[in-house]
């Protein structure tokens, strides 16, 4: 087996080569967790950021990293997806179920992303992220989702292809393949 080169090693990414293969590898153990979340006014919680790595702002659902707080290298997936959606969107939720983890870009990095539901949301501010972030909550109503989205597409949006996966598994329920944990 080839040896792993370090070519760059930065904050939350490190640059590496086995073989012919370069990639990037994630330097919080935990990967990364994306929240489905709907309203009791059955909306679908969105937001959208600038992403300087694409240069665009993009449509996303509440994501982050798990444990990328100082001291909280091991938080679990659940506590992140709390965290990350009452930072970006200001609502709580009563419960979560994780649904499914997997490669973000199986050809590019290591990192993972976990799907988890949030249910009984309750708004307990205007959400807009962290100091250092300019989030916009978007609550789209969850049967114009899929033509909100492709409307933003249109305007040049850059729409994160996740979504679509969290809109399956909100019709669809994780039971569907049996991935419930």
């Amino acid at each position: 087996m080839d040896e792993t080169e370090v070519l760059f090693n930065g904050r939350w990414l490190r640059l590496c080569r086995r073989g012919r293969w370069e990639y990037a590898e994630r330097t919080n153990p935990g990967g990364a967790v994306i929240v489905i979340a709907v309203t009791p006014d059955d909306n679908l919680l969105f937001v959208e950021q600038w992403r300087e790595a694409i240069r665009a702002r993009a449509i996303e659902m509440p994501a982050g990293l798990i444990g990328d707080e100082p001291g909280n290298g091991d938080e679990h997936l659940l506590e992140a997806a709390r965290r990350e959606l009452l930072e970006e969107t200001g609502y709580t939720c009563g419960r979560l179920d994780y649904y499914l983890t997997g490669p973000s870009s199986s050809g590019m990095s290591t990192e993972t992303i976990a799907f988890v539901r949030a249910w009984d949301l309750q708004r307990e501010h205007a959400g807009g992220g962290v100091a250092d972030e300019d989030i916009h909550v978007h609550e789209i109503p969850r049967v114009d989702a899929a033509r909100w989205l492709c409307a933003r597409a249109a305007e040049g949006y850059s729409i994160d292809p996740k979504v679509f996966a969290g809109l399956y598994f909100l019709e669809h329920g994780a039971a569907l393949f049996g991935c419930e944990g």
